[in-house]
């Protein structure tokens, strides 16, 4: 066990034959005390101090340690919204895909429904006119024909059945 300042305060020599002087012996003793003394309370300081580092330090290692789990935790989210938005990504351009062959299709099949329509149209159009072109044959017929006596008399024949 270490001297303490009131062993050194307390200890007392034996005195011999032409000893030392007390007195001397005494002042030389009280300056060890001090300075023991200064010591001793420079040693509590700086272990206190040590002390407070280290809980310090301690504190933080756990930030560090805790800073560095989080970093993590960010970057494995980042990764797993980085994987998500391909996979949505991915649905979008698919769904898009579908939907663009779709319009397509669509398209394709409204263009032959109308292509279709058109040569029934145009078919429609030729019998029209064949028709008409035969109805004005006819006429361009009866005009060339000598036969508006007959047909005068006949329109008489229809208002006189009329009349009655």
């Amino acid at each position: 066990m270490p001297l303490t300042p009131l062993d050194i305060h307390n200890k007392e020599f034996n005195r011999g034959f032409r000893g030392y002087d007390e007195d001397e012996v005494n002042e030389f003793l009280d300056q060890v005390i001090k300075d023991y003394e200064l010591v001793i309370r420079e040693k509590k300081e700086l272990e206190t101090r040590v002390h407070e580092l280290t809980e310090r330090l301690s504190h933080f290692a756990n930030i560090e340690d805790t800073l560095n789990k989080s970093i993590l935790i960010a970057q494995e989210a980042a990764e797993e919204v980085k994987r998500n938005a391909g996979k949505e990504a991915k649905l979008i351009v698919k769904e898009a895909e579908k939907n663009a062959d779709r319009i397509i299709n669509e398209s394709l099949s409204k263009s032959r429904k109308i292509a279709i329509d058109i040569e029934e149209l145009k078919k429609q159009s030729k019998v029209f006119r064949t028709r008409f072109r035969m109805l004005v044959e006819a006429q361009l017929e009866m005009l060339n024909a000598d036969d508006w006596d007959h047909l005068m008399e006949y329109e008489m024949k229809l208002e006189e059945q009329k009349v009655e």
